[in-house]
């Protein structure tokens, strides 16, 4: 590999926390241990270090007990990243609304199955609480109860990896696709079409759940593609 030596040495670094063989939670050796096994100035150990930060690779503590760590990976910070890759693939136009809601097509049609199968009487209430009454919820309102109701979903297949993936998509095209162009009655049909996968879930008729998901995933990406229409006007 070549480059700048700092840069070298956080590759190093960082290809050690991918394999596995520095573990989450584990202490990196100390700056004076790094330059003398890679034959670099600690200036250089201190720049590669702030690389692998800069990346949420590492966490790095001061103190007696302080040190490098590798850092312990979250859902969150996971998905963090992946909503920002995604917004700026769309913000450059390099994917599409119908990109977009195909990837979606992808994972939650057959998620809405796995819920149906898997779901807890806990996620089934929170799923009835995510149900809203579109001439009641308007605005901020709407779009959080909507994003809830198929986050709940992704929760119920018991894959968590399911939303990490997915949560971004939600977040994305409620932000850059003009969700305020939306055509009159799109709320409305979103209210029946999460009515319908509720009752469907709760009867645990996962292939019903997945023609029903995949019928408003369709409904979602014809309004989607005409909101970002509007919204280039």
């Amino acid at each position: 590999m070549t480059g700048p030596a700092y840069a070298v040495l956080a590759g190093a670094l960082r290809a050690r926390i991918v394999s596995g063989e520095l573990a989450p939670g584990e202490r990196l050796p100390n700056e004076q241990e790094l330059s003398a096994e890679f034959g670099v100035g600690r200036s250089t150990v201190r720049e590669a270090l702030r690389s692998l930060a800069s990346q949420d690779l590492i966490q790095t503590t001061r103190g007696v007990s302080g040190g490098s760590f590798v850092s312990v990976p979250t859902a969150a910070h996971l998905s963090a990243h992946l909503e920002t890759g995604m917004t700026l693939m769309a913000a450059a136009e390099r994917v599409t609304v119908g990109q977009l809601m195909s990837l979606r097509h992808l994972l939650e049609v057959p998620a809405a199955g796995e819920a149906a199968r898997h779901r807890t009487d806990e996620q089934l209430e929170d799923l009835r609480r995510a149900e809203f009454d579109p001439a009641v919820a308007v605005g901020e309102a709407t779009y959080a109860a909507n994003q809830d109701f198929h986050l709940v979903l992704l929760r119920a297949t018991g894959n968590p990896l399911l939303e990490v993936i997915t949560a971004p998509l939600f977040r994305v095209l409620a932000t850059r696709f003009g969700r305020d162009h939306a055509p009159d009655g799109f709320w409305s049909c979103v209210a029946d079409d999460h009515a319908e996968l509720h009752d469907l879930v709760a009867a645990r008729d996962a292939d019903g759940a997945v023609t029903a998901m995949r019928r408003h995933l369709d409904h979602l990406t014809g309004a989607y593609q005409q909101m970002d229409r509007l919204s280039r006007n």
